[in-house]
């Protein structure tokens, strides 16, 4: 089964895509969050045969929701309204900085590590998803 993670931001957004036995996540690509973005989607999940799409959910540290992740939710709830895939969200604390780590440790300069910090956020959304659901029970 192939799924397709998102990183939602409010400018940009990071996909990736995992394998088509999903295990394995990759970067896929970063779209601008503008209108028609949805749509963008759609075509990507259509061009890829994705199942299902796994989107990070931004939650505070103490594990409560705030206003980017009802924004999430929001764009979570239209996106699968428009592709028909079964959506889901996963906490996705501290993606965004282990993405900047991985990327500085391997030597890529301050313009290259924001360029590619979505869809390296993205991949390490959907790891973890794909991570988790190998290990739970009967998984």
């Amino acid at each position: 089964m192939r799924l397709l993670g998102i990183d939602y931001g409010r400018s940009r957004i990071g996909l990736s895509l995992s394998d088509p036995t999903g295990s394995l996540a990759q970067p896929l690509t970063v779209l601008k969050n503008r209108p028609g973005v949805m749509e963008e989607i759609k075509e990507l999940t259509r061009s890829y045969q994705v199942e299902k799409i796994v989107i990070g959910l931004p939650l505070h540290m103490n594990g409560e929701e705030g206003k980017m992740a009802e924004e999430t939710r929001t764009f979570a709830f239209k996106l699968h309204e428009i592709t028909g895939l079964p959506v889901e969200t996963i906490d996705e604390r501290l993606t965004s900085w282990e993405a900047h780590t991985i990327m500085k440790e391997a030597g890529l300069n301050r313009k290259k590590r924001s360029r590619l910090a979505d869809k390296v956020a993205a991949t390490l959304i959907l790891q973890r998803y794909l991570e988790r659901e190998k290990n739970a029970p009967g998984g």
